[in-house]
């Protein structure tokens, strides 16, 4: 009997779609070659929801060859303005099945329904159709030397790129790395988190019906020791972009390192968040709110430190506290009055909590959350929104990423303990200040060692603006025009004019 590829699924909001559980390859569903599942569980009531084939060496071998005759082959001679026209008709798709889509994305990842439809979903449409404008744009330049020579410069594909995603937002992340990869004319061997594998599966065949050519970009889901591993140090695969922790980002560069692959890694933070005594302690509330609570707190560039000035410390963590209490509830995802869903797994539900006994242990002050919470039947990985306040910067909870709805709060006296508190980290990631004297703004930003700051917000990213981190918080940049970078290559021609 052949393997099932495909199964119909209804979601807890009713939706009913037919759900692919494969691999993607050639623009072919096909089973793992060696029989191997993951299984896709509901965080918010602990549930199974589907079993998906889980990719081999031996399949990423066979996506790779995919991948690699594609780029010598027809997708190597579709003009740049073809591209872009497929990379926009995919971005059409993608909007006429973003309900669809989004429904996936809470029930596989908990996170909420209107967040995923309204943020998630524009996102995704927004990062593809402005690539789109870029792929019949890149190009190089002629350079001036003497008049016996003529020189110029071409941008190429890098070639046949492995990229692997993180859990947090499938959809987007795959978005941002697809983007600039089929702007420039690379082709893709795409590994979704083991924990997140059911929206991407769909969106392969919104790829097939935009009209991209077989092989083109491949979808395998799989364990990262296993198809991760195979895509990282694969001979052929010519770079890999990877976002995800920090310590899984050094076991990749190792891998990559046989074949001096390009890598592209966007990692771990521990960003802060500075609220100076002149600040619209209202605004700034809001703004650290969403910073750290939005997405169940699994963001990567979540300003997790908040520094306060001690005029200002305990006005500013009353004004905190009430957000969180007014804004962070806590619940079903497909609720629309949810702004919290559980946390993806059950994994990463314990960390949390086992960070929660560590500020208790180190004597921080736990002045909200700590604790659980109760939805529905019980079940689901549910954490209260987590507050500990004056925090020593030697404690482990001021140090390490939590990635949950997890802050801490310290005191500072000066601007330049302010400055030294937000670089004394291992990360560089992202960075917040609030002020109302924006001329001491734009100067402490320098000082920041981070590869973003924001002024008064706090993770309003946009897909027009590069994104990526400094020190342990990764290595090039994701977005923007910066953000193609890394996904062509200079050639130089030299052209001998002389008789």
């Amino acid at each position: 009997m052949a393997p099932q590829l495909s199964t119909e699924l209804e979601a807890p909001n009713g939706k009913r779609y037919t759900q692919p559980i494969g691999l993607f390859i050639n623009n072919e569903w096909v089973p793992s070659s060696d029989g191997s599942t993951i299984t896709s569980i509901n965080p918010t009531n602990e549930e199974k929801i589907v079993d998906v084939h889980a990719a081999s060496a031996d399949d990423v071998d066979k996506a790779v060859a995919a991948a690699r005759a594609a780029l010598h082959g027809p997708w190597g001679e579709t003009a740049g303005t073809d591209r872009g026209r497929l990379m926009n008709r995919l971005a059409d798709l993608v909007e006429e099945n973003k309900e669809i889509l989004a429904t996936i994305e809470t029930w596989d990842n908990g996170k909420p329904y209107q967040v995923a439809l309204n943020e998630d979903l524009a996102e995704v449409t927004g990062t593809l159709r402005y690539y789109a404008g870029f792929a019949d744009k890149i190009f190089g330049q002629v350079i001036e030397t003497t008049p016996a020579k003529f020189a110029y410069t071409v941008r190429e594909p890098v070639g046949v790129c492995g990229q692997i995603i993180p859990w947090n937002y499938p959809l987007s992340m795959a978005a941002w790395k697809l983007g600039p990869a089929l702007a420039c004319g690379n082709t893709v061997v795409l590994k979704p988190a083991e924990q997140t594998p059911l929206s991407i599966l769909v969106l392969a065949n919104l790829i097939t019906e935009a009209g991209f050519p077989p092989g083109v970009v491949n979808i395998l889901n799989g364990v990262g020791s296993v198809t991760g591993a195979a895509i990282a140090s694969h001979p052929n695969v010519d770079k890999v972009a990877f976002t995800g922790s920090t310590s899984t980002a050094r076991q990749i560069m190792k891998m990559a390192s046989n074949t001096l692959k390009n890598i592209t890694l966007e990692t771990g933070g521990k960003s802060p968040l500075i609220v100076f005594d002149d600040a619209d302690l209202d605004k700034a509330a809001e703004w650290a709110h969403i910073g750290i609570m939005s997405n169940q707190g699994q963001i990567c560039t979540a300003t997790s430190r908040l520094l306060v000035h001690s005029k200002v410390y305990d006005t500013f963590l009353e004004a905190f506290l009430k957000k969180i209490n007014d804004l962070s509830v806590v619940g079903d995802p497909f609720d629309e009055n949810t702004f919290q869903g559980p946390q993806v797994t059950k994994a990463q539900y314990e960390r949390v909590k086992n960070y929660i006994s560590v500020g208790k242990e180190e004597g921080a002050t736990l002045v909200r959350g700590g604790e659980p919470e109760n939805v529905g039947n019980g079940k689901g990985f549910f954490i209260k929104p987590t507050v500990f306040a004056n925090v020593d910067p030697k404690m482990r909870v001021f140090r390490e990423e939590v990635f949950g709805p997890f802050v801490v709060i310290s005191r500072f006296e000066t601007d330049e303990e302010a400055i030294k508190l937000a670089n004394d980290t291992e990360y560089g990631l992202g960075s917040a200040i609030f002020t109302k004297n924006l001329t001491k703004a734009h100067r402490l930003a320098r000082k920041i060692e981070a590869g973003m700051v924001w002024i008064n917000s706090s993770n309003d990213s946009d897909w027009r603006i590069p994104f990526g981190g400094v020190k342990q918080s990764g290595i090039g940049r994701e977005l923007g025009q910066a953000g193609l970078e890394a996904y062509s290559n200079v050639k130089a021609i030299h052209v001998n004019m002389t008789e």
